[in-house]
């Protein structure tokens, strides 16, 4: 079975557009054009499978992400980003099969989790940044290639008597759409359940006329009409106001592994103790100044309210795919809060700014990439850490915090309005402060009055913002059976238990796919009714038919 196969390696998370395979960037003024274009010999695994009929693996979900990416931080010009293909007769046919039936269990539910990402992400762009998207099917949309339709702001389908959108998943593979489709057909465009029902059981799907009116699809173009028709609706949704000002350039940040086998960037570092199965990440606070507006803008993406974030992202995404046996990972932070702090301020008080609202809501998505991230977190709250103000939230995203309560009070925390009051929401749209007091809202207030107060660890305990604060007699006894207990539990009992843990209140579309989806997916992937022998999704392509177990449990 493909849980077997070794996992790979991914060197870099990170793209150009010179460097794109299988997508090209094009700018018209605020109308940005992104065309698919699969390269079947060029998937991460060329001796595994080939990406036929547009089909993507995660080196072009990586494209994808750094395009959209690119287009929030270097093109504030734009205003409406159309998806195409450029391959005849089909828009995308989804993630490729082949990939997934050679792939670990632990990579397809890593892939199928950043795939969301991207195209929430996605989704942000349109809310918060103003980039509306048309996805123009000029062809055949298929699973994930439909789901990636689903996640832009309109869908136009070609009427060619032939093209059609689908979610196979079900009766072709035995597995579930895995990129949000099912939540976004309810949750997003309110197709009838009964009618989602029929669709998602109807391998070929709906053409044009039936895709219209079952809401699948936004319009319906003939051939015929088909570059006009998708160019007047993108200069429509283009017809806004854009902001004043030019873009920065997104530089690559990049690591290096030293002799001790420490990943070092800048303002980060990851230790793996690949035996004990654990990771200790550090994220250091910035050293200089915090700067002007006008300071930030020449610094750019090299700017540590930037540049920091983007390597913990990195770094997580390398402990995902990389290190899938690393099941506890440790946060530490190092450095001045007094300059956390400072720069913070410059984004609270430059919130109409266009960058600095961007910086924000990139650091949030980092944040919710740790949210959704199924690995234990503790963080370490010892001599020399900051954890304050943004940084402070990375702490209410760990399942567990240590806090050392030392005689001087020198160990402290900081806890911001800046922050925690809404700047970096959850993908449930409610604060980490909320979530955490969701049965003593009046601790919310509390936490907010301090405002930047240093809190010793008897007082950050009373308030309810740290878990233990073992003495320096206890403290590293504590930590280490902590350790060892954490690591010792099932990893399969953790996920599911953290997951239901951290999101607490109620569900939106973001925390379904996130929270319910991902974890029926993770079931599933196991299930020998898909990945069996005799499974659905191994035996695909195959003449031979799947043999299910018919019991429902």
């Amino acid at each position: 079975m493909a849980s077997d196969a070794p996992s790979q390696h991914i060197e870099s998370f990170h793209a150009h557009p010179s460097t794109y395979k299988h997508w090209k960037l094009s700018l018209d003024g605020a109308v940005a054009h992104l065309v698919l274009d699969v390269k079947e010999e060029n998937g991460l695994r060329p001796d595994d499978y080939v990406l036929k009929q547009n089909s993507y693996d995660l080196g072009v979900d990586i494209e994808l992400n750094d395009a959209i990416e690119r287009l929030r931080f270097e093109h504030p010009e734009v205003r409406a980003l159309v998806m195409e293909s450029a391959q005849a007769k089909v828009f995308c046919a989804g993630a490729n099969i082949r990939m997934l039936a050679t792939s670990t269990h632990s990579f397809k539910v890593n892939f199928c989790k950043y795939t969301n990402e991207t195209r929430v992400g996605l989704e942000e762009a349109s809310e918060q940044s103003g980039i509306k998207t048309i996805a123009a099917l000029n062809g055949t949309a298929a699973g994930g290639g439909y789901e990636l339709a689903l996640a832009c702001d309109e869908i136009m389908l070609i009427d060619d008597g032939n093209s059609a959108v689908s979610l196979p998943e079900v009766p072709l593979l035995g597995v579930l759409p895995g990129t949000g489709g099912l939540t976004r057909l309810v949750d997003k465009r309110k197709v009838r359940r009964d009618v989602a029902d029929l669709f998602c059981t109807k391998a070929e799907g709906f053409r044009a006329r039936d895709a219209v009116k079952y809401r699948l699809v936004d319009a319906s173009v003939p051939r015929s009409k088909w570059e006009e028709g998708v160019a007047k609706r993108a200069a429509e949704l283009a017809d806004r106001p854009a902001p004043a000002t030019k873009g920065i350039e997104l530089i690559e940040v990049s690591s290096k592994v030293d002799a001790e086998g420490v990943r070092r960037w800048k303002h980060v570092e990851l230790a793996i103790d690949e035996e004990q199965r654990v990771a200790r990440l550090t994220l250091h606070a910035p050293t200089d100044e915090a700067p002007t507006v006008d300071q930030l803008r020449a610094q750019g993406s090299e700017s540590w309210l930037l540049r920091a974030w983007r390597e913990m992202e990195d770094a997580l995404l390398h402990l995902r795919f990389n290190h899938e046996q690393v099941g506890l990972w440790l946060l530490h932070t190092r450095g001045d809060a007094e300059k956390v702090l400072a720069h913070d301020a410059v984004l609270l008080a430059n919130q109409d700014d266009w960058l600095c609202r961007e910086i924000r809501l990139k650091q949030a998505r980092v944040l919710r990439r740790f949210d959704n991230t199924a690995r234990s977190m503790f963080a370490i709250v010892d001599p020399g850490s900051c954890w304050a103000g943004s940084i402070f939230e990375l702490l209410l995203s760990a399942d567990r915090s240590y806090m050392l309560q030392d005689e001087d009070e020198a160990v402290t925390v900081r806890v911001t309005r800046a922050a925690s009051d809404g700047a970096y929401p959850m993908a449930t749209g409610i604060t980490r402060l909320q979530a955490r007091f969701a049965g003593e809202p009046e601790k919310v207030g509390e936490a907010l009055q301090t405002d930047g107060e240093p809190l010793a660890a008897e007082q950050a305990l009373d308030m309810g913002l740290v878990t233990l604060t073992p003495d320096d007699i206890d403290w590293d006894d504590e930590l280490r059976i902590a350790i060892e207990e954490r690591v010792s539990l099932s990893p399969d009992a953790l996920t599911g238990m953290e997951q239901n843990l951290r999101f607490v209140g109620s569900e939106n579309c973001d925390s379904k796919i996130f929270g319910r989806l991902s974890a029926w997916q993770n079931w599933i992937f196991q299930r020998p009714n898909a990945v069996g022998e005799e499974g659905a999704l191994t035996l695909y392509g195959h003449p031979t038919r799947p043999r299910f177990d018919w019991r429902r449990t």
